[in-house]
């Protein structure tokens, strides 16, 4: 197997030390490193809750309709109900490997 290449995923200084302070925060921060060493192949379910925060908070500034700000404000939810099976399953599978 000579001659083939790995791409090693590794968390540079921001990111680690970005997890670390979720962490003192007493936050979970081990889905927040799989979505970071994911990042090249997919949006972090975070990334996403983060851009579309910003997007309803746009929406509301400009006065968008009440309407299509509760269908934004749904994929928020969506996202999070996401974030939570992903962790739940994480939890579970830790669980079955002890």
């Amino acid at each position: 197997m000579s001659g083939v290449e790995r791409k090693r995923n590794v968390l540079n200084v921001k990111q680690k030390l970005e997890i670390l302070q979720k962490l003192d925060n007493g936050e979970s921060a081990s889905t927040d490193a799989e979505d970071v060493l994911n990042e090249g192949n997919t949006i972090s379910n975070s990334a996403a809750l983060q851009s579309v925060e910003i997007l309803v908070d746009y929406m509301g500034q400009r006065g968008f309709d009440y309407g299509d700000i509760t269908a934004v404000r749904k994929i928020c939810v969506d996202i999070r109900q996401e974030t939570n099976k992903q962790q739940k399953q994480g939890r579970i599978a830790d669980f079955l490997k002890q």
